[in-house]
């Protein structure tokens, strides 16, 4: 329910409200390094980790860590990775009912990590490309009552179209992360409640430098809210007329990997119950930041 509309929609839900996430389940594969290899260049790693991930899946262990009622809508493959993922959702407070499975591999994603804590990310989708859309409404309906969906790029976009149109026809607010970044349909838009992009995201989606003047001129052409994160500088709430910034806190970065997924598990979880959208994003950098201290990605998070 509407309760008023500035620049930005403010929301309010019911007690115990549902988080669902519709997205990419990948095992992340990380090398720590000095340095990243240039082109036919090999280097001696530091040490290797292998976790769970998927921008999908972090965005719901998040929120399920911070005690959110949170329902995952996956597609996994009938490989080795199939039931450590399960296992993994579940001791994170994320509910499998409606995990999809195909023939096939799982979304995997290997992933170089410098020095710096600085990293480099591929992602193969498997599994992740034959989500059927149909079947996740399907899922929708029955876990019934859902306040917040997430979703991201990591899917089939025609498989976002069809579950954000049902999403905000039967008022669910939505958040979108467009990562990894791809233009985006304004008809798809129209369904999106909270885009909420990256600098660099910002720049492809948009076609503009990420900078204040820029982001209020795309807040004007977009029928959404607009968020956009800046890393260690913080995050930016785009209104219509102004632009608002958050700081986040000096740390030492040691990995930055999934710190982006971290604020929109945070922030989803921290909207479904009913703060206010500065407050959302608040909370959303003070755990984005811790995560940057550790290594690993859902391991970072707290």
């Amino acid at each position: 329910m509407i309760l008023a509309k500035n620049s930005v929609e403010r929301y309010t839900f019911n007690m115990n409200s549902k988080i669902c996430v519709i997205g990419s389940s990948n095992i992340d594969q990380i090398a720590y390094t000095q340095n990243i290899p240039s082109d036919g260049e090999t280097l001696f790693g530091d040490s290797f980790q292998m976790g769970f991930g998927g921008k999908g899946a972090n965005q719901a262990v998040m929120a399920g860590l911070l005690g959110a009622d949170v329902y995952m809508i996956t597609c996994l493959g009938d490989d080795v990775y199939k039931e450590m993922t399960i296992t993994n959702y579940q001791a994170n407070n994320v509910n499998t009912d409606h995990v999809q499975l195909v023939r096939g591999s799982s979304g995997v994603a290997p992933i170089w990590v410098d020095s710096t804590g600085q990293n480099r990310i591929i992602v193969i989708p498997g599994a992740n490309n034959e989500i059927d859309a149909q079947k996740a409404i399907s899922s929708m309906t029955e876990i019934g009552n859902i306040s917040v969906l997430v979703g991201q790029c990591e899917i089939p976009m025609e498989v976002n179209h069809q579950v954000f149109e049902f999403a905000k026809g039967n008022s669910i607010t939505t958040i979108f992360n467009p990562a990894p970044a791809r233009k985006l349909e304004k008809d798809f838009l129209e369904h999106v409640t909270w885009l909420i992009p990256n600098e660099n995201e910002f720049e492809l989606i948009s076609s503009m430098e990420p900078n204040d003047e820029n982001f209020l001129r795309f807040k004007k052409e977009i029928p959404c809210n607009l968020i956009v994160t800046l890393g260690e500088k913080g995050a930016v709430l785009v209104g219509d007329d102004k632009t608002h910034h958050f700081s986040a806190p000096t740390v030492d970065a040691v990995d930055t990997t999934g710190a982006g997924d971290s604020f929109i598990g945070t922030f989803a979880y921290e909207l479904s119950e009913s703060n206010s959208p500065e407050e959302c994003i608040k909370k959303a950098i003070q755990k984005a930041s811790q995560s940057v201290t550790k290594k690993g990605t859902q391991s970072s998070y707290s």
